[in-house]
């Protein structure tokens, strides 16, 4: 059996696509802790926003578990952005005609872990 590594958080149902996210993820994964999240406040997108809250929400899981902990030796470790279920509404078009439309939705894992001390 395997020991458990990191500090993990995770966030489903939400109503983004997975395709939207994952490049926003890109430039966060392998970063520190307090760089992930400067980079995640300065960037406009929706689903900055989300990844932010994600981060932060397994950031005091790790500040929960281990109260000697400090904030600058996390590093996002694991970065994890999956599709959720789809909804699939009508959208109304001319001439009495209907097309599918299919709201996609995400969840995100994310899995912060202390920094090896040399």
């Amino acid at each position: 059996m395997e020991a458990k590594k990191g500090y993990r958080a995770v966030s489903k149902n939400l109503p983004m696509s997975p395709s939207k996210i994952r490049p926003i993820a890109d430039h966060v994964r392998r970063k520190s802790y307090i760089d992930a999240v400067a980079i995640l406040e300065s960037l406009p997108n929706k689903g900055a926003g989300y990844l932010k809250k994600v981060i932060e929400s397994a950031a005091a899981n790790a500040m929960y578990q281990d109260q000697e902990l400090d904030e600058e030796s996390l590093f996002v470790a694991e970065l994890l952005i999956d599709g959720g279920p789809s909804r699939k509404t009508i959208w109304a078009r001319s001439r009495g005609r209907a097309d599918r439309q299919i709201k996609r939705s995400s969840h995100i894992s994310v899995v912060l872990d202390q920094k090896a001390v040399n």
